[in-house]
C-alpha cells in the first residue's frame, strides 16, 4: 500500500471516531435535555404531554397543601395557573409568594406530578447580625 493510500485511511478512521464520539455527546445531551415553561405556555398546551420538564413561576399565596410528605401547591405567573402534586421534602426557601420551578410531567387532568422542586430567591444578599456574628442569609 502507497504512504498516500495510508494517509487517507488514517483520515478517514480519525473523522469516522471523531463522528461516532460527537454522535455519543449529542445523545447524551438530547436524553438530558429538560424545556422550561410558563403556566400560561402550559395552559395553552405547549408544553409536552408524557415527557419530563419544568414549570415555573411563583407559588400562589393560599395554595399550600401539606399532608405529611404529600404536598399540593399551585405555580402561577398571574395569567394562568397550574396545580402541582409532589411527594418529598420542599427546599428550606420554599414559600407561598416566591417563586419556584418544579420538574416532573403532565398527568391527566392538568396536573403537573413533580419529582423535583426548587425553590427560587432573589438576588439580594442580606447580612443577619446575631450577637457580633455576622451571617449571610
Amino acid at each position: 500500500m502507497k504512504p498516500r493510500h495510508q494517509r487517507f485511511l488514517l483520515i478517514a478512521a480519525g473523522v469516522s471516531a471523531l463522528a461516532i464520539a460527537g454522535a455519543f455527546v449529542l445523545n447524551a445531551f438530547q436524553s438530558n435535555l429538560v424545556f422550561f415553561f410558563t403556566p400560561t405556555q402550559v395552559y395553552k398546551g405547549e408544553a409536552p404531554k408524557g415527557k419530563a420538564f419544568r414549570v415555573g413561576g411563583m407559588v400562589k399565596e393560599g395554595s399550600l397543601i401539606k399532608d405529611g410528605e404529600n404536598v399540593k401547591f399551585v405555580v402561577t405567573d398571574f395569567a394562568h395557573e397550574v396545580p402541582v402534586a409532589y411527594k418529598g421534602i420542599l427546599p428550606d426557601l420554599f414559600k407561598e409568594g416566591k417563586g419556584v420551578v418544579a420538574q416532573g410531567k403532565l398527568s391527566d387532568g392538568q396536573l403537573f406530578s413533580a419529582a423535583e422542586v426548587l425553590a427560587k430567591h432573589d438576588e439580594i444578599g442580606r447580612a443577619s447580625c446575631r450577637e457580633r456574628v455576622c451571617l449571610y442569609v
